[in-house]
Order: structure tokens, then C-alpha cells, then sequence
């Protein structure tokens, strides 16, 4: 039989191996599968020697020798098999403990090309469930199936040793349980697939649309969504039940041959004790014998579905670790201080092959400048500063900083020499203080007080409840925008970059708060190197240096006084409509 032709060795084997730092419980596993086969078949063994050469016999002081002993076979059966069941588990949780991790790990490390193209619900199910689902590799997989087959075996062989007869007799049902237990693995196999691939769209759906929760109740659409959702629901369940639709058949037809082989067993070995073929202690044991014999048969074809669908989730965790979309960290300069000097040479940028974001672009700012960045939507600010971080990689020409190209820094150190203030302030579930320093244990606490002074957000942060500890909800929920924009702000400069980033800061924040916002960007840009990208001209009209961005590519490059003498030029336009429209409001 070839066994690549059901499991894919190569897949298996790269499972297997995520087991290897725990050889010794690997190992004790292996060796309680083999030593439990025999184990277990002495009991009808013993119960048959009781009958013939006791019981029969009226021999009680050998009768209580017997007992006692398979007494103590059950015994050491029963810690075997704790022991087995529980090496098994220990093993499985151990193994997908690391794994995990290690995706986390891999996930946190991936270009943001990922995360544009990949569900989260998909990464999450991938991350909890399929990671799960490999557990069951070791748990009830890999080992459990060789503990199965070896116990099959060992009954076989003891049957037949006893009375090959009475075994062929046993026997004559089971080319109609191996073809049962066929035709469940294969059904089984193809509805577990598709009840791994709902579980991954109702993930997706469910984490997107409660993230979007606003977006659905001000727009009235929770009636379309619930439909939607009815919808994945029903297809969910009805591939569960597919799947123990299976089972619900499989099991029955199971009892009925097994009941059948045991049928036969009585009518061919009464007959065989009558006529002295057989002993009595066979004809009572052979029962035993059978249940042990369909047991694993039965047991074989759901474990080895559970190995297939393992192997799938694996496949699919395995996508993800083997995803080669992280950005190469091959710098060897570490950025342990910037002066700030900024410089884009030719630079080419794309998101899509063929559709170029960034054309050519060359600009440079010198050290403790404040560059801003104007430009329609899509003209491409907000990749400048994407590329800057290195969170996507350049096509061609050179970014550098202090003279150095950025791919010579040391990723790590480039990016905690720079911070960024985003217009969509993210915040996590966790205190104040755990949002401002992201558990960074080199920050102290009078170190973020101080900064939050600097920045005006002190007076703020000191009304809530219990202060810098109050617990914020997911995503800052129970704070307002500004509140959270202010976070933002103490949480850059608790980290004192040398370039400092401001993206769309200002842009969805009310008039009253906006002033006290302007007063931490005035106390945040000081003396460092920042880039402002900004609707509101008003924000940046100190500015040293405006760039003008259309369609990706360097329009104009100036200060506000010089851009407004351009007639006819794209800034002094925007400058005009805006002003225009303050006058009319």
C-alpha cells in the first residue's frame, strides 16, 4: 500500500519533529504503545487459563492465584495507560504552546503585504484553531494509531494461537468492517474540510464586522448583517452534521458485525465444546478477544481522520511560517542616535506590479527640520512614511539617513530611533500607562508623567479613574478622540525619536481640542526631526520645508511663503479653498 497516497510523510514528518525538544516523554509514549498490546490481551488470556485449569477443575487455591494476578494486571494496565493517555496529551499541549508562540512571533515580524491581503479572522483561526487542530497529531494521532494497530496484532496473534478456527470464524465479518471503516474515513475526511474552511469564514466575518460594529448600527444594516450571518451559521452546521451524520452510521453498522461475529463465535464454539474442539475457557475468552479485535478497527479509521484533518491545520500553519514576506534585516549599523538628516534619492515605489504609488521622488531634510506633507488623497503621503519605516521595501533608488542607506541600519534600532503618531490612534485593552510605554520595562513611570506634563495631557489623564491605571477598553472605546490622540502623542515621546511622524494627527479632532493637540505637536517637534502629513494647512504653515505631492510625484517643494507666491500653483489652491471655506463657516 502506498502510504504517501493518504498521508502526505513529508508534512508528517515536519510535524513530528516540533516534538523532538521533548524526546524523553516522545520516547516514553513510543514505548508504553508497544508494552500496553500485550498488556492488555493477558486478561482474556488469564480469565481462560481460570476457567480450563481452575474452575473446572475445582482448584480454588490456584482460582485466587489467578484472580489476584489479573487483579494486578488491571493495575498496571490502568497505570499505563494513564501514563500513555497523559505523556500523549502533555506532549500535544507542550508542542502547540511553542507553535505558538512561534507564529506569534513570525506574524509580528511579516511586511504589512500580509495584513493587506489576509483576513485577521483567517490569521487568528490559523493562530488558535488550527494550531489546536495539531494537537490532536499527538494526543490521538501519530503514537495512539501505532498503539492501536500493535494491540490488533497482538489480539490476532493470540486468537489464532488459541484456536485458529474459532479466529476464521471471527474473521468472516471483517472484510465488511474494513470496507465500513473505508467509506467513514473518506466521508468523514471530506466533511471535516469542509468544517475547518467555515470555522475560518465565520472567524473572519465575526472579528470583522463587531470591529465594525459602529459602521453597521449607524448605518441600520445589523438586519442585513444578521442575515449574512444566518447564512454562514446554517452552512457551519450543516457541515457538522454531514460529519456526524457519518458517525451516526458508522457506529451502528459497527455493532450489528460485531454482534454478528459474536453470534457466530457462540453457535461454532458451543458446537466445538460439545464435540471437545474447543474449551469452555476459549469459548468465554474469545468474546473479549473480539471486542479488543473491533475496538481498534473502529477506533482506527476516526483517529486517522483526526491525523488527516491535523496534517491540513498544520499545512495551513505551516503557510503561514513559510510566508517569505518579511523585510530583510541584513543591516549592521545600529541606530543608537540620529542627527535626523533625511534624504529620498529616485526613489520608486509600488504596491501592485505595474501600478507605481511613488515616481522618482528625491527630497532631503536636514536635522531638526519639520517637513510637511500635502497632497489629494491617494497621492502617496502616507506611503512616504511606510517606506521610510521600512514596514514595505523601495523598487529602486536610495533613502538615507545621517548620509546611511536604511536597509544598513539594524531594523530594530532604526525603528526605536523614530515614532509615529497615526490619525486612527490604536489602543490597547490594558491600563493607561501599559497603552504609553507597550510594557517597555525601560520605561519608568515618572518618566511618562514627565512626558505627559511636557505634552499638556498630565491634567487629563490624572481626572480619569485611578489615573495613569484605568483600564481602557478595546480600541480606547471609553475615551474620547482627542483623549486618545494625546496618548498617542506621550507615547512617542516617552520613546524620544529622533524623527518624529505625524500622520493626518489633527485631521478628526474638534476645534476645542485642537489647540490643546497643536501645543504637544509645538512640544513634540521641538528640536528633532519630524514629518507632519496634514488636511489643515494651518497645522503646518511653520513648517520649515511643504512638500506637494500629486499622483506620487514631487510637485512643488517649499515654505509657506515661498509655495503662496507660486501663481497657480496646487498648494496656494489648496491654501485658497481653504481659507475660503473658513470664511464661509
Amino acid at each position: 500500500m502506498n502510504f504517501n497516497k493518504y498521508i502526505d510523510t513529508t508534512l508528517l514528518k515536519r510535524v513530528i519533529r516540533l516534538g523532538f525538544p521533548y524526546k524523553g516523554i516522545f520516547a516514553l509514549a513510543g514505548v508504553l504503545a508497544v508494552l500496553l498490546a500485550p498488556v492488555v490481551i493477558i486478561r482474556p488470556y488469564l480469565i481462560q487459563r481460570a476457567v480450563d485449569d481452575y474452575i473446572l477443575k475445582f482448584d480454588g487455591e490456584g482460582l485466587v492465584f489467578m484472580v489476584m494476578l489479573l487483579i494486578g494486571v488491571l493495575v498496571l494496565e490502568a497505570l499505563m495507560r494513564y501514563v500513555f493517555i497523559y505523556s500523549t496529551n502533555w506532549l500535544g499541549q507542550s508542542v502547540i504552546r511553542d507553535l505558538r508562540v512561534r507564529v506569534f512571533k513570525h506574524i509580528t515580524r511579516l511586511k504589512l503585504t500580509y495584513f493587506d491581503t489576509t483576513p485577521i479572522g483567517t490569521s487568528t483561526t490559523r493562530t488558535i484553531n488550527d494550531i489546536e487542530t495539531i494537537n490532536s497529531i499527538f494526543s490521538q494521532g501519530v503514537i495512539t494509531i501505532i498503539a492501536d494497530v500493535l494491540t490488533l496484532f497482538a489480539v490476532l496473534f493470540i486468537m489464532l494461537w488459541t484456536s485458529w478456527k474459532l479466529t476464521l470464524i471471527c474473521l468472516i465479518t471483517f472484510p465488511l468492517l474494513i470496507w465500513a471503516t473505508y467509506i467513514f474515513k473518506e466521508k468523514v475526511k471530506a466533511a471535516y474540510q469542509v468544517v475547518r474552511n467555515q470555522i475560518a469564514i465565520m472567524n473572519a466575518f465575526l472579528q470583522e464586522r463587531i470591529s465594525g460594529m459602529r459602521i453597521v448600527q449607524i448605518f441600520n444594516a445589523e438586519e442585513a448583517e444578521l442575515e449574512k450571518f444566518k447564512t454562514i451559521n446554517r452552512a457551519y452546521r450543516k457541515a457538522n452534521l454531514d460529519s456526524i451524520l457519518y458517525y451516526a452510521i458508522f457506529f451502528p453498522v459497527v455493532e450489528i458485525l460485531s454482534a454478528a461475529s459474536l453470534g457466530l463465535i457462540v453457535w461454532w464454539g458451543a458446537k466445538g465444546v460439545i464435540s471437545g474442539e474447543v474449551t469452555l475457557g476459549t469459548l468465554i475468552a474469545f468474546p473479549l478477544y473480539l471486542g479488543m479485535l473491533f475496538r481498534p478497527v473502529r477506533m482506527l479509521a476516526d483517529k486517522f481522520n483526526t491525523l488527516q484533518m491535523g496534517l491540513v491545520a498544520a499545512e495551513r500553519v505551516f503557510d503561514i511560517l513559510d510566508t517569505d514576506t518579511k523585510i530583510e534585516d541584513k543591516g549592521t549599523k545600529k541606530a543608537t542616535q540620529l542627527k535626523g538628516e533625511l534624504s529620498f534619492e529616485n526613489v520608486h515605489f509600488s504596491y501592485t506590479e505595474g501600478e507605481p504609488i511613488i515616481k522618482d521622488l528625491s527630497f532631503s531634510i536636514q536635522s531638526g527640520q519639520t517637513l510637511a506633507i500635502v497632497g489629494s488623497t491617494g497621492s502617496g503621503k502616507t506611503t512616504i512614511i511606510n517606506i521610510l519605516n521600512r514596514f514595505y521595501e523601495i523598487e529602486s533608488g536610495d533613502i538615507r539617513i545621517d548620509g546611511i542607506k536604511i536597509q544598513d541600519y539594524e531594523l530594530e534600532s532604526l525603528r526605536s530611533r523614530m515614532a509615529m503618531v497615526l490619525q486612527d490612534v490604536f489602543l490597547f485593552s490594558g491600563s493607561v500607562m501599559e497603552n504609553i510605554t507597550l510594557r517597555d520595562t525601560r520605561v519608568t513611570r515618572e518618566e511618562v508623567i514627565e512626558a505627559s506634563k511636557l505634552i499638556g495631557a498630565d491634567e487629563f489623564i490624572e481626572r480619569l479613574p485611578n489615573g495613569y491605571d484605568y483600564k481602557v477598553m478595546e480600541r480606547g472605546a471609553t475615551l474620547s478622540m482627542g483623549q486618545r490622540q494625546l496618548i498617542s502623542f506621550v507615547r512617542a515621546l516617552v520613546f524620544n525619536p529622533d524623527i518624529l511622524i505625524l500622520d493626518e494627527a489633527t485631521s478628526s479632532i474638534d476645534p476645542e481640542t485642537e489647540s490643546v493637540i497643536q501645543y504637544a505637536i509645538e512640544k513634540l517637534i521641538t528640536k528633532r526631526t519630524s514629518i507632519i502629513i496634514a488636511h489643515r494647512l494651518s497645522t503646518i504653515r511653520h513648517a520649515d520645508n511643504i512638500l506637494v505631492l500629486h499622483k506620487g510625484e514631487l510637485q512643488e517643494f517649499g515654505s509657506h511663503e515661498e509655495l503662496l507666491r507660486i501663481e497657480g500653483g496646487h498648494y496656494k489652491e489648496l491654501h485658497d479653498m481653504q481659507f475660503a471655506q473658513m470664511m464661509v463657516e
